[in-house]
């Protein structure tokens, strides 16, 4: 039997106002919020929440990690190598990206459910739009990650019952190598096109599944860029208008190549046992999924449910969300950074991506960043890795800087204690700095701290607990 081992998603904590943009410009905008990715954040580093908190409720390694991004953070570089790192994975354990299209999301994780061997599948993805328009204040910024694998390496929250697809080339969501705007056709075009699909693909899925019809499904999530293809579709499969999966759009936005899965890891966590579960997916044509639920989906749930992130969020101004992402707004006047060393970041691999000091094992000291020689006894080479991910620090002192250099000043940066031990200096993110207090309790968080030379550098900055965000052990 194989299907769904775990599953999380990841909404960053800032979200816009869609009411903001019509106070701004005076058209557009909109009702509710959309998540957005902070200054510090792409596609690879929410891919590494989601899939960290995915691992975090499972024993369970994946054989292979899976990436599919609309937004890569590089193109003819492996993304998913630096979520590979920073979950401090084996190195026999593959790395790959699929794509850049939109479908690849849905399309990695049906393979994966269809194929064998554990799979960990992530897509994440950042979403703009013209300011103003329909696409900034619809999209949202997210991630999710689904380990798929078979019942004898763990128990499965999802059995998967079947699927189908129906591929339609159409030029309905674009966007060119290069383009920094996603491009549609009109929409009554795409729900000409994509309804059908979508009925084709959702027959074929109930007799790939051995299910009788529409009605036997509990939960159905239906999702795509074009509203009014999505609405036809959900029309034309008969979908029970209270069985419809909350599509996330009025807290979240559409999060495109990740929203798919993340909708299933919503509708995982609203799952009672034995309750089937179908996912429609439209994006030049249309993929279909039936899983149906376990009794461990209401035993196992998520480290952090994603209605307890999407609670946690805090407002963003539209001033601030322009500045991130298209004003080329003042920086502080101070030299921009060197680009980061190549050979320095592989010696340092599993404390550049793992955030792994170590723990010398006579004195039981940690060392931030870690070392060889103990500062508490002086033995040398007598020390085991000390892994600081999801450790929970306190604030010990910290300063805000308005001169150094940063996307988004003023810099915060803390004196760190961490609970188990070591101490060192973080920066401090999703917070503003007159919020910061000593005795804050913070967590690490990876993410990227600038770009040189073509070169992102991540490495793990500190954000504060948040009640129900079960990000961190104590």
């Amino acid at each position: 039997m194989r299907g769904v081992i775990s599953a999380a998603g990841y909404v960053p904590h800032h979200r816009l106002d869609r009411s903001e943009i019509a106070g701004f410009f005076g058209a557009g905008g909109g009702v509710g919020t959309r998540a957005v990715a902070s200054y510090d954040e792409d596609t690879t580093t929410m891919g590494q929440a989601a899939a960290d908190l995915a691992l975090r409720s499972t024993d369970v390694e994946p054989a292979a990690v899976w990436f599919a991004t609309s937004a890569p953070a590089y193109l003819e570089k492996t993304n998913a190598a630096a979520i590979h790192a920073a979950l401090r994975l084996d190195p026999a354990v593959d790395a790959l990206d699929l794509g850049g299209a939109i479908r690849s999301g849905i399309g990695a994780l049906r393979t994966a459910l269809a194929g064998c061997g554990t799979t960990l599948v992530v897509a994440s993805d950042t979403r703009d739009g013209r300011p103003a328009g329909a696409d900034e204040a619809s999209a949202g910024d997210g991630a999710a990650a689904v380990l798929v694998g078979d019942d004898s390496d763990g128990p499965l929250l999802a059995e998967y019952l079947g699927g189908a697809c129906r591929t339609v080339e159409i030029t309905e969501r674009r966007r060119i190598p290069g383009g920094t705007r996603s491009r549609s056709w009109e929409e009554r075009f795409g729900a000409h096109v994509l309804g059908p699909a979508a009925l084709e693909a959702w027959q074929a899925s109930l007799a790939d599944s051995g299910i009788g019809d529409a009605d036997d499904v509990d939960r159905v999530v239906v999702t795509g860029l074009n509203t009014r293809a999505v609405a036809a579709a959900a029309k034309a499969i008969g979908a029970k208008p209270g069985g419809i999966v909350d599509p996330l759009v009025s807290t979240v936005g559409n999060t495109a190549t990740a929203h798919p899965a993340l909708l299933l890891c919503a509708a995982l966590e609203q799952a009672r046992p034995g309750e089937t579960i179908a996912l429609v997916a439209l994006a030049d044509g249309a993929e279909t999924l039936i899983l149906r639920a376990s009794e461990a989906v209401s035993e196992r749930r998520p480290v952090a449910p994603l209605e307890a992130q999407i609670a946690a969020g805090g407002a963003l101004s539209y001033g601030r969300f322009l500045a991130w992402r298209m004003l080329d707004v003042e920086p502080p006047n101070r030299p921009t950074p060197d680009r980061p060393s190549s050979p320095a970041a592989l010696r340092r691999l599993d404390w550049k991506y793992g955030f792994a000091g170590s723990r010398d094992r006579s004195s039981e000291m940690v060392h931030l960043p870690p070392a060889r020689v103990s500062q508490k006894g002086g033995a040398a080479d007598d020390m085991d890795a000390a892994p600081m991910a999801h450790t929970v620090g306190t604030v010990a002192s910290y300063t805000v800087d308005r001169l150094a250099y940063s996307p988004s000043p003023p810099v915060v940066l803390a004196v760190v204690d961490f609970d188990r031990g070591g101490r060192m200096p973080l920066e401090l993110t999703d917070v503003e700095a007159d919020e910061v207090h000593v005795g804050m309790r913070v967590v690490p968080t990876f993410r990227r701290l600038y770009t040189s030379d073509e070169i992102h550098n991540y490495f793990w900055k500190a954000r504060p607990v948040r009640p129900g965000d079960g990000g961190a052990t104590q």
